[in-house]
């Protein structure tokens, strides 16, 4: 897991000479021992948790036998950031800044020029008069031409500015840090736990992967178009598309963002990331908070919308919270069971 930082740059020179900054982001990008580089999504070190001291001695021994890790894995990184997303995160900054350039463009030329054309007019009405002989004291023809020059010579300056600013380019990216990944089954061989057999009901994976084949199946029976996009780390694990004809009847919108919790059967509590509170509560008409009960083979699956109406907003520092699946039941707008 490669933490990738990418900036967009202006044309406007610092003090020290460098170009000015004026976005940043930080991008998570995967990469496997295939050498398959994917996007980790926003925050995909919250799935991850540090090894103790032996399974560190256990990983660093098996390191030294991995070649692929020693093989420009870097740069294969920053060839897909650069590729697929800091291209889409430079196209956004561009789109944005050109807009707001446009406009205050334009307010600067409507006020400058209604400026310069007030002490134009002023510096001709006061030259007609001192030919007359009719001298103002306080402001004669030359200091209203002069004032005339200087906002033109403003203008000028700040058009130049915004000029600047509009070149806009993005930065090579830069590599700021970065973490070797153990899945949980090669952990189990590396410590000699032994490798993980057939699942069974208790087994967390084999639970999730119910859970996720549940909410599918349930998708695809109404008649829908669900898609696993759990690896994208995006706040929910099931985008289902609406069919348009079906819109008007159920929903106006044509994705149903689904959250999916598979427990086992007998569990009260469920576990919420932050992540997922936060797209919960920003998209709520779309957003479904899909419980799971997995019982061998057999699963019950609840169906929450708006699950965490009148809920608090999960502070800065917060990571996850526990809830009670009875209360969330209670709590949210609407409920569907299969």
């Amino acid at each position: 897991l490669f933490y990738i930082e990418d900036s967009v740059q202006d044309g406007i020179i610092l003090k020290d000479g460098s170009r000015r900054t004026i976005s940043k982001h930080i991008h998570f990008v995967e990469l496997d021992e295939q050498g398959k580089t994917t996007g980790a999504g926003y925050a995909p070190y919250l799935d991850y948790r540090a090894a103790d001291e032996t399974e560190a001695a256990v990983v660093l021994k098996w390191v030294k036998t991995q070649q692929w890790l020693c093989d420009r894995v870097e740069d294969m990184a920053k060839t897909y950031a650069i590729t697929n997303l800091i291209s889409a995160h430079f196209a956004e900054v561009k789109a944005r800044k050109e807009a707001m350039l446009d406009k205050t463009a334009k307010a600067v030329k409507d006020r400058m020029t209604a400026e310069i054309q007030y002490w134009d007019y002023r510096a001709s009405e006061l030259q007609q008069k001192e030919t007359a002989g009719k001298v103002n004291s306080k402001l004669n023809s030359k200091l209203a031409s002069r004032r005339a020059d200087d906002l033109t010579a403003r203008m000028q300056a700040r058009l130049a500015e915004i000029e600047k600013e509009r070149r806009i380019s993005p930065m090579p990216p830069v590599v700021t840090g970065g973490a070797l990944i153990i899945p949980k089954g090669l952990m189990r061989i590396l410590t000699g736990d032994g490798a993980p057999g057939t699942f069974s009901s208790g087994d967390k994976q084999a639970i999730e992967y119910a859970a996720m084949n549940a909410v599918i199946q349930i998708e695809t029976s109404l008649g829908y178009k669900p898609k696993d996009v759990s690896a994208a780390k995006c706040g929910y694990d099931v985008e289902s598309y609406v069919p348009e004809a079906q819109r008007a009847r159920l929903t106006a919108y044509a994705l149903r963002m689904i959250e999916v919790k598979g427990r086992q059967k007998g569990a009260t509590t469920v576990t919420v990331s932050k992540n997922e509170m936060l797209t919960a509560l920003n998209k709520q008409e779309e957003f479904i908070l899909a419980i799971v009960e997995v019982d061998g083979a057999k699963t019950h699956t609840v169906y929450l919308k708006e699950p965490f109406n009148g809920i608090d907003r999960p502070g800065f520092m917060e990571v996850s919270r526990n809830f009670s699946i009875v209360e969330l039941v209670q709590n949210a707008k609407n409920v569907y069971q299969e």
